[in-house]
């Protein structure tokens, strides 16, 4: 099972060295072959210096020169990926790297197109969170459920695809901001692939990069948008 890991990142110069070698080292240990693709969505700090002399061949940088969003950097690292499965974390692995083989394991042994992680399974998802990021992500959560009926925490920043249903999925997609994975989960649902869900919890936590204010009232009126769009078909 060839695996893809795709990383968005944005002016993550701080850490994407380090990021590089904790995701390179577990992966070797689960698979024969991978590649780690970082995302550079417009980065203006040097990250993708950074990336191209990182020395690691298993190693590429994929991305554009102006900042578009998380849901565009995802698009296009999925899209460029070329493993059996494809796994998806954030730049500062908030999840670990254990769990990429949590994820494995389940592709391995059933027959979901996607695997994705969830913290309200489980009972420890956020107990790392500060209660700001909680309540966010609860009513976030609440009203995702009440628009598509589905029942996952879609900004769970974890995921893993079959390629092919990856494929399906976002070649449809057309979210840049942070609302992109509950397109990605209204698609999933639309297309008929079959998802599991796997208990994770917080274990690097650092200040979240969304605006309570302003990408809040952005997901809130993105999650219509979406809805409507993925009802309707295009």
């Amino acid at each position: 099972m060839d695996v893809s890991l795709v990383i968005p990142a944005y002016n993550e110069s701080a850490i994407v060295l380090d990021t590089i070698r904790a995701v390179s080292a577990r992966l070797a240990e689960l698979a024969q072959d991978y590649e780690v693709l970082i995302v550079d969505d417009g980065s203006t700090d040097g990250m993708a210096e950074l990336v191209r002399g990182c020395g690691d061949p298993r190693v590429r940088l994929e991305g554009y020169a102006s900042n578009r969003g998380k849901g565009c950097a995802v698009r296009t690292g999925m899209l460029a990926a070329k493993g059996d499965v494809i796994l998806c974390t954030d730049a500062d692995l908030a999840y670990g790297v254990d769990v990429f083989a949590v994820i494995l394991d389940r592709f391995r042994a059933g027959d979901a197109g996607l695997v994705i992680g969830s913290r309200r399974i489980g009972g420890e998802g956020y107990k790392n969170y500060p209660p700001l990021r909680i309540l966010m992500s609860k009513c976030f959560g609440l009203l995702s459920h009440m628009i598509s009926g589905l029942p996952y925490d879609t900004q769970c920043g974890i995921k893993g695809y079959r390629r092919k249903a990856a494929e399906q999925i976002f070649s449809r997609c057309t979210t840049d901001g942070f609302s992109f994975d509950f397109e990605v989960l209204m698609r999933a649902d639309r297309l008929g692939l079959k998802v599991e869900q796997i208990p994770v919890s917080v274990i690097n936590f650092r200040e979240s990069k969304v605006n309570v204010i302003r990408d809040s009232a952005r997901m809130f009126r993105d999650v219509f948008r979406i809805r409507k769009k993925v009802r309707s078909g295009k």
